[in-house]
């Protein structure tokens, strides 16, 4: 199995993990706020993971990472922080369909971004899988009329984040350790949620309890499974080709809802999800000599800094 379909499926796996995430996150917020649910979980996500960082080196993880390292991490977690924060915010003041269709975008912003800033040359698949993406997360999402209001503006500086920290986490984990990375942003969205939950939300034992099984899931496999998987499987694959096959993650929420809710799903759904699937097989036709490309200019940039 060569490292392209690897990374293709470790991908796939982390779209999976992050989908059911979704169900964690609904039951999660009837006990405790987005800011506190966030802290917790993200936290026990880097004390897994430094665990694991320091057992591996055999030594203290500040001693293991290099300063380039810890601030590159601290940069993830910072965009990954605000990429959450818009949009659990903004959630609030728009439907959840269209928050998830707003912020399921990077799957066109990602390969248009490298293409207009990066200079990154992308086959007419990767277009193609990114727009049959867009359509099917339209159709999954998307089941009302459609009006722009306050909640969608900010989804939406949600997804331009989202597409940066993809970018970022392609281009950095070629030249840096990727548990190391995923280890220290873990860390700093725990301590940048801590601080607005200790401002604007309550925190009580009895919310902690009762949220534990969904804080659990997502702070030891969504956070320490879900996003290291991310970080290790964009090590061999372009961003554009990882932000189509991550925005599966709608398509396995609506499979979470459906399995572990109760919650009905339309024929219009169902379609929405088989052009997402199409367009994860679409976006691969011929990538093989492309992930060997960003295998090769990440190591260029690395030596160019």
């Amino acid at each position: 199995m060569s490292r392209r379909w690897l990374a293709n499926g470790l991908l796939l796996v982390t779209a999976a993990v992050w989908g059911l995430a979704f169900v964690a996150q609904r039951a999660g917020m009837e006990y405790v706020g987005p800011f506190t649910f966030n802290a917790v979980r993200f936290a026990l996500g880097a004390l897994a993971l430094g665990a694991i960082v320091r057992i591996r080196e055999k030594q203290p993880l500040h001693r293991a990472s290099p300063r380039e390292s810890i601030s590159r991490g601290i940069w993830l977690g910072v965009v990954l922080f605000i990429a959450s924060s818009f949009q659990q915010v903004g959630i609030v003041y728009t439907t959840a369909g269209k928050a998830g269709f707003i912020t399921g975008l990077y799957v066109v912003l990602v390969p248009l971004a490298g293409a207009v800033l990066l200079k990154e040359r992308h086959g007419v698949q990767v277009w193609v899988g990114a727009a049959l993406a867009a359509v099917g997360l339209y159709l999954l999402s998307v089941t009302g009329a459609w009006h722009m209001e306050k909640g969608d503006l900010l989804v939406l500086v949600s997804a331009l984040f989202w597409t940066v920290h993809v970018i970022l986490v392609g281009r950095w984990t070629a030249e840096h350790d990727s548990l190391t990375l995923a280890a220290l942003q873990f860390a700093a969205v725990a301590a940048l949620s801590a601080v607005v939950a200790a401002g604007w939300e309550t925190v009580t034992a009895a919310g902690l309890r009762g949220a534990l099984w969904a804080i659990l899931y997502g702070g030891l496999v969504s956070v320490g499974v879900g996003y290291t998987l991310q970080l290790v499987a964009q090590q061999y694959a372009l961003p554009a080709h990882a932000a189509i096959i991550l925005s599966l993650e709608s398509a396995f929420a609506m499979l979470g809802g459906v399995a572990i809710l109760g919650e009905k799903v339309s024929a219009r759904g169902l379609a929405g999800a088989l052009l997402m699937l199409t367009a994860m097989v679409v976006s691969q036709i011929g990538a093989e000599g492309d992930a060997h490309l960003i295998c090769e200019t990440g190591a260029d940039v690395g030596r160019e800094q």
